[in-house]
């Protein structure tokens, strides 16, 4: 196995974007409640304005603003109401000075008003005759029209994961279908004579397999769908078909196992045998995840990525890269990150960019990031972590209360 020359981790994410951009990012257009959860493959742009008109935040009166100065509880100001505006009709009367309109909540505020007194501060005093106690300012409790979304604006930038409040917004302008990136179709194979399901108890020298399920869940969380995930023995045959197979109808394929210097891991040449040029990365200089390999096949477009067998390595690697790849590729902002000072010295790894997992700790003059050790074979050390930093390979390591990056998992 060939990992003499190794690639950083920026290195292997130019490598693969270049290879996936042949492939390209493929769009669909989702309804607009079967839309969550997608990407958003282009602007939002408003073609009219938001609310349409002026609207009522309260039940009460529309005003002209300058009529209720100096208004008070011992000295009032009458208004004639010349008008009552229903909830989802137009308002026609304008009002002048001395005049007023009652509006509901949501109701249409009249030509010549710019403010609504709540009606808890008005009186009606026989007739027509509406007594005003409290003072208004212009626009008080109105949102004017455009006020929510002005026409020509960029409501929802390209990128966005749509959530229910995008929908909202979009439903707000009368979209009732959007474009949104399709995302990668996904085959996770998990290899090991060792492995057996989570639903059996294992004999003397098995375990139960961690990483199709944490892989699956995790392409799952970003948004990636899966088509399969298999558990495949220690069989070069065997394990060549599955990844030929899953390379007929996927765009990844991952590999978790078999890609380190084992007898019997074979990764790296089944690789290099089913992509058509075989594989470009050879191994990263990462800590944890030498062992990766990654390849590319032109024929069926699909990559093909070999993760380390240990469950944090491979939920690490797989972050690291294909869902960063991912995530690049359709214009998703930066991960999420908040900055803390670490809580102890920290060394780095020479020639190797550190992975290093830790938890957050909240105190009152901010966060604090407390390492979390634990071999790589060790799922529950993620299950403690609330994210990583990353420690440059040119760096010697981190000095205890150092600022640094905590990247949320």
């Amino acid at each position: 196995m060939k990992l003499l020359k190794v690639d950083t981790i920026a290195s292997a994410r130019d490598k693969s974007v270049r290879v996936m951009q042949k492939k390209g990012i493929q769009t669909v257009y989702k309804k607009l409640l079967e839309a969550q959860g997608y990407i958003l493959a282009g602007d939002i742009v408003s073609q009219e304005p938001v609310p349409a008109f002026n609207r009522s935040t309260v039940d009460g009166y529309a005003v002209r603003s300058g009529d209720t100065a100096g208004s008070s509880e011992s000295l009032p100001v009458f208004l004639e109401c010349v008008d009552e505006i229903n909830m989802g009709c137009p308002a026609k009367k304008e009002i002048h000075a001395g005049e007023c309109a009652y509006v509901p909540t949501g109701g249409m505020i009249p030509p010549g008003a710019d403010a609504v007194v709540m009606i808890e501060y008005c009186e009606a005093f026989g007739g027509s005759n509406i007594a005003i106690y409290n003072p208004v300012s212009y626009g008080k409790n109105v949102v004017l029209a455009g006020e929510d979304i002005d026409q020509g604006e960029i409501v929802i930038k390209k990128g966005t994961r749509i959530r229910p409040q995008e929908i909202g917004a979009m439903a707000s302008l009368g979209i009732t279908e959007v474009l949104v990136f399709k995302p990668w179709e996904i085959t996770i194979i998990s290899t090991g004579d060792e492995l057996v399901s989570p639903h059996i108890t294992p004999s003397p020298g098995e375990v139960r397999d961690i990483n199709s399920y944490s892989l699956y869940a995790q392409a799952q969380k970003h948004g990636l769908t899966v088509l399969n995930k298999v558990v495949q023995k220690d069989n070069e045959q065997q394990l060549k078909e599955a990844v030929m197979q899953a390379m007929q109808v996927s765009d990844v394929v991952v590999i978790s196992g078999g890609s380190s210097k084992g007898k019997k891991d074979a990764t790296n040449q089944i690789i290099d045998e089913a992509a058509s040029e075989g594989s470009f990365i050879h191994g990263l200089a990462l800590k944890p995840g030498k062992p990766t390999i990654v390849g590319y096949d032109e024929n069926s477009c699909t990559l093909l990525t070999g993760l380390p067998g240990h469950p944090v390595a491979a939920m690490l690697v797989f972050e690291l890269l294909v869902i960063w790849v991912w995530r690049h590729m359709t214009c998703q902002p930066a991960d999420s990150s908040l900055f803390a000072r670490i809580t102890s010295n920290l060394a780095g790894a020479p020639g190797k960019m550190t992975c290093q997992l830790v938890k957050l700790i909240k105190q009152e003059n901010g966060f604090y990031a407390e390492p979390i050790f634990g071999k790589s074979g060790l799922i529950t050390t993620l299950t403690r972590a609330d994210g990583y930093i990353l420690i440059e390979e040119n760096k010697e390591g981190l000095k205890k209360d150092e600022i640094v990056e905590v990247f949320y998992i």
